[in-house]
């Protein structure tokens, strides 16, 4: 009884940890994704503004 329950109980901690995983790298490519286009929304305003 202990040992199913245990199995049961490593099984959920897997799936949670692939979960915990795949949020994490999500979270990391969308911060750097917000970063670089901020970079290149800075540039453009700065191409514009040396124009005029």
């Amino acid at each position: 009884m202990l040992v199913s329950f245990l199995n049961s109980f490593m099984s959920y901690l897997m799936v949670m940890l692939v979960i915990v995983v795949v949020a994490g790298v999500a979270t990391a490519i969308g911060i750097n994704m917000a970063k670089k286009k901020a970079s290149r929304n800075e540039a453009v305003a700065a191409i514009k503004g040396s124009n005029e």
